[in-house]
């Protein structure tokens, strides 16, 4: 199934210059190919719809790196790509990561001190605002007259109409993605002419509820739950993206949804999913094959799909002296540049019910560690991190390898084979029990689907909870244990009211070693200068 997804990203090569960012979503597709010739053929829409898909995945269309999608965001490996411009945003800020670069921006983050030319948060924004270019492009050429006009009929007309369905969800997560970082973005879509006049920016509460009646609109047309092709867009992708999504409603629009959640995220959960019995496969090179807990991925292949962001950047810059041989966990070379520090690591003690100094201070592939997701490197490492920029100050982190079940390397030693999950099954079952927390009701569900990641994490039932252990701190910290590194923690910490303020500290947050609250307008990033200087619709977020 991964190998169709990821041939269609390599013959969308011709399409891949249909439309560049250029700092304005309203603009009409420049480059000497034209809508109809690539929409002349249902090849033509297969093509360009692998390249929406595949905007996600790669930074340009000729791998590892060249003809960058987006035009004047520098170093198009570091932060041109969606993953890696992404996880920068919600991870670095955070108590899970800290990266020892310099290059330029990097360092802001962990300081909470950034700017609107922040090239990760200028490349985050532009990566968003592409995608729905691409998609709003494709839903223009793909309308009944388009396809009628072009002498497309029967089943490949069904197909292309299957597309759009497909199209509006990549469309709605990238909405999503600019409301949850950015606020109030510019909007546009398929329906205003091109070109005509520049974007108005939306409210973020406006804005939410323009992808809520998207996603709800599309349930009927998409394929349904575990029936699409492997990385494509489902009804459960879309229930998951509106559990995620009503979780955090009363941080986008003052109003909790969290029944909403708890529904939304029941729909996936009675979709026939299961849990992957081991943990630590979730993320290896083979994790498409046998796995029914991923509910939609961002996909990669290490021959088809080369490029310095993504799983690529995941396997490789978590890697550094003096940890394991890069050849031993299949990568071509150490990065050494993100690693985590105690404050993830001392979340798996498990409140004190285990012994965490039992706990193993090397990677093995043994069986020995009280909860296997700690998937931690500790020799050689110092723990209280006298320094930001120093790889070996902090703890190492083996959760991404470029290694299949068997401890066969990937294809390829320089990139990753790895599937990104954006949304798989666990997290449902933790938006389920915040959920039912939040409403005080049906905590006994809740308890179960929390206990069946108990159980996963143990491999027996010594760490089961009870509805007296279900507390939003427990959940918080739970959220942490399970879902580290997978570009969810600035969202929930916001969530959690603990981003920003005093409430909650860890190491060197806003820049102090001990930590220290920052002013509540970091909880948005800002909108891109550039974009400010050439929209006059546009109004920059508080603070910056």
């Amino acid at each position: 199934m991964k190998k169709n997804i990821i041939k269609l990203l390599i013959i969308a090569g011709l399409t891949g210059t249909l439309a560049s960012c250029t700092k304005d979503l309203n603009q009409s597709p420049k480059n000497d190919i034209t809508a109809d010739q690539v929409y002349s053929t249902p090849l033509g829409y297969t093509q360009a719809m692998a390249k929406v898909y595949g905007s996600l995945a790669l930074s340009g269309n000729e791998g590892p790196a060249g003809n960058n999608d987006l035009q004047g965001v520098p170093d198009e490996g570091n932060y041109a790509g969606y993953l890696r411009t992404a996880w920068y945003l919600q991870e670095l800020p955070t108590d899970e990561a800290m990266i020892a670069w310099g290059d330029p921006g990097l360092q802001d983050f962990k300081n909470m001190n950034w700017s609107s030319d922040n090239p990760a948060i200028v490349g985050q924004y532009y990566r968003l605002m592409y995608e729905v270019t691409l998609v709003n492009d494709f839903l223009r050429q793909s309308t009944d007259d388009k396809l009628s006009s072009r002498g497309i009929t029967g089943t490949d007309a069904d197909r292309i109409r299957q597309y759009r369905s497909e199209a509006r969800f990549l469309r709605a997560f990238a909405y999503w993605g600019l409301m949850d970082l950015y606020g109030n973005p510019p909007f546009v879509t398929e329906a205003d002419a091109l070109g005509s006049v520049l974007p108005k920016q939306i409210k973020r509460a406006d804005l939410f509820k323009y992808i809520e009646t998207e996603l709800t609109e599309i349930q009927g047309t998409l394929v349904d739950a575990r029936q699409n092709e492997y990385g494509r867009a489902d009804k459960a992708a879309a229930w998951a993206l509106l559990a995620r999504m009503y979780l955090n409603a009363k941080v986008y629009t003052g109003t909790d949804r969290s029944a909403d959640a708890m529904t939304n995220a029941s729909k996936v959960i009675a979709a026939g999913y299961a849990l992957n019995s081991n943990y630590r496969e979730l993320l290896l090179a083979d994790n498409d094959q046998n796995n029914n807990e991923a509910i939609f991925t961002i996909n990669y292949d290490g021959l088809l799909t080369k490029g310095f962001g993504g799983m690529t950047f995941m396997t490789h810059a978590s890697l550094g002296d003096p940890m394991p041989g890069a050849q031993t966990l299949g990568v071509d070379g150490k990065w050494g540049g993100i690693r985590t520090s105690k404050d993830l690591t001392d979340l798996f003690a498990d409140d004190g019910k285990t012994d965490y100094a039992s706990y193993p201070k090397n990677f093995t592939n043994n069986t020995s560690a009280v909860d296997k997701r700690a998937q931690f490197w500790f020799n050689g490492f110092n723990p209280t991190v006298p320094s930001l920029t120093t790889f070996t100050d902090g703890i190492g982190v083996l959760k991404f390898r470029n290694l299949k079940k068997n401890d066969a390397v990937g294809k390829d030693f320089g990139h990753s084979d790895a599937d990104f999950p954006v949304f798989r099954l666990a997290e449902m079952y933790l938006i389920y029990a915040e959920a039912a927390i939040r409403t005080g009701s049906n905590t006994g569900t809740a308890v179960e689907y929390i206990n069946k990641l108990q159980e996963r994490a143990r491999g027996n039932t010594s760490g089961n909870k009870t509805a007296a252990d279900l507390t939003l701190n427990f959940i918080l910290q739970e959220r942490a244990r399970e879902l580290y590194w997978e570009c969810q923690r600035r969202t929930d910490l916001i969530r959690f009211e603990s981003f920003t303020s005093a409430n909650y500290l860890w190491t060197w947050k806003g820049g102090s070693k001990a930590g220290r609250a920052v002013n509540a307008t970091r909880a948005l990033y800002p909108i891109p200068s550039a974009d400010i200087t050439v929209n006059p619709n546009l109004v920059q977020n508080p603070g910056y």
